[in-house]
C-alpha cells in the first residue's frame, strides 16, 4: 500500500509507515486520514512485529490541512467528513496489536501532537515541540484529548488545552507524551536500536504487553490482575508448542 504521501514498506521484523508531505508540515487532508488509517490496518494484519510511525522534513506533523474543505450543513454530516476520519485514525492505531513507535522531530500540532501521543513508544528529537492550538479557533480539541488523555497528566493536558502554548521536548517527557528524548542526529540511531531489540523478541509476547497496557488500567485490580495471569500463560503455552 502505497500512495504519494503514506508510504509504507516491509523491512524484516518492521513495517515501516511514512508520512510524506514535509513542504507542507505533513499536514493531512480527509483523504490522507483515511490512507494512514488504512495504513495501520493494513500492517496490523501481517506478521510484522513493529511498527514504525514516521514522518520527512523538518515537522513531524503540523495538524490537519483544512484548506479547500468544505463546511458541512448539519451535525451529522460534520462527524462524517470531520471527525470520523480522525477518530478512525486513533482506532486504528489502538487495535493494530504490534507496537507503534513514533520518531518526531520538529513540530507536533493539533492532530500531530495526538498522533505522537497515542503511539505505544514516542522517541522525540530533542527540537520537537508539541502544542495543541485549537481553541485560538475556539473548537474544543476534544478528539485530540481522547487519544492522550490516557497517557498524559490530567493537569498537564488540561493547561496545554487551554493555555496553548507550546512546549519542548523534555517537557512533553515529564508529562507522558513522549517516551525518550535524543539529540536529533541520534533520532535514526535510537529508533534502530530500539527495532532490534524487539524484534528479537516473540511477536506474541510482544503483542500481549500491548494488549495489557490498553486493557489493564480500566480493569479493577483482581481483573487486571487475572487477565495478567491469562496472557502470560498464553505467551508461556505458545513458547511450548
Amino acid at each position: 500500500m502505497n500512495s504519494n504521501i503514506i508510504q509504507t514498506k516491509r523491512e524484516g521484523e518492521l513495517a515501516i509507515i511514512t508520512i510524506d508531505r514535509a513542504a507542507e508540515g505533513n499536514m493531512l487532508t480527509v483523504e490522507m486520514l483515511g490512507e494512514l488509517s488504512a495504513a495501520f490496518r493494513h500492517m496490523s494484519g501481517t506478521d510484522a512485529k513493529v511498527v514504525i510511525l514516521r514522518s520527512t522534513g523538518a515537522d513531524f506533523c503540523r495538524g490537519r490541512d483544512t484548506k479547500g474543505a468544505r463546511s458541512a450543513p448539519t451535525a451529522l454530516a460534520v462527524r462524517a467528513s470531520v471527525v470520523a476520519p480522525l477518530l478512525d485514525v486513533y482506532d486504528a492505531m489502538a487495535n493494530t496489536p504490534q507496537p507503534i513507535v513514533s520518531a518526531v522531530q520538529g513540530r507536533a500540532i493539533g492532530f500531530g501532537c495526538a498522533l505522537a501521543t497515542a503511539s505505544d513508544i514516542t522517541i522525540a528529537a530533542d527540537n520537537a515541540r508539541f502544542r495543541l492550538p485549537e481553541l485560538e479557533k475556539d473548537l474544543p480539541p476534544t478528539l485530540a484529548i481522547s487519544a492522550m488523555m490516557a497517557r498524559v497528566h490530567r493537569k498537564a493536558l488540561t493547561w496545554m488545552v487551554y493555555s496553548m502554548e507550546e512546549i519542548d521536548a523534555r517537557t512533553a517527557w515529564d508529562i507522558g507524551v513522549v517516551s525518550k528524548v535524543v539529540a536529533p542526529d541520534q533520532i535514526d540511531g535510537s529508533v534502530a536500536k530500539l527495532s532490534a531489540l524487539l524484534s528479537a523478541r516473540s511477536r506474541e509476547a510482544l503483542v500481549a504487553v500491548k494488549d495489557y497496557m490498553r486493557s489493564a488500567p480500566m480493569m479493577e485490580p483482581r481483573g487486571a490482575a487475572d487477565y495478567a495471569g491469562n496472557l502470560l500463560s498464553a505467551v508461556l503455552s505458545s513458547a511450548s508448542r
